[in-house]
């Protein structure tokens, strides 16, 4: 069930993006969050959440041996992708 959650999310998350990036491009997205200090805290929010994302990865990663850099990159370059990628491919313990 998670995982079912993980992919309605992921493709309906990709889905909002591809419209946003091809109706206004990367530059019109992250543009926006620098025209007021309201719009640049709903950014700086983001990146201080990822921020924890990124921690809280790199130490799950490193409990299996996973290596961590790839989600590093595709949480640099595609921000939430990364982590949502991460947990749909996440290996659990069997309980």
């Amino acid at each position: 069930m998670q995982r079912f959650i993980l992919v309605v999310v992921l493709v309906l998350f990709f889905a909002l993006t591809a419209v946003a990036l091809w109706q206004y491009g990367y530059w019109g997205i992250l543009e926006p969050h620098l025209r007021s200090f309201g719009a640049a805290q709903v950014l700086a929010d983001l990146v201080i959440a990822l921020g924890i994302v990124l921690v809280w990865m790199w130490t799950d990663a490193r409990k299996p041996g996973r290596v961590f850099w790839p989600w590093l990159l595709w949480t640099l370059a595609a921000g939430a992708f990364g982590p949502l990628l991460y947990l749909l491919l996440r290996k659990t313990d069997p309980v």
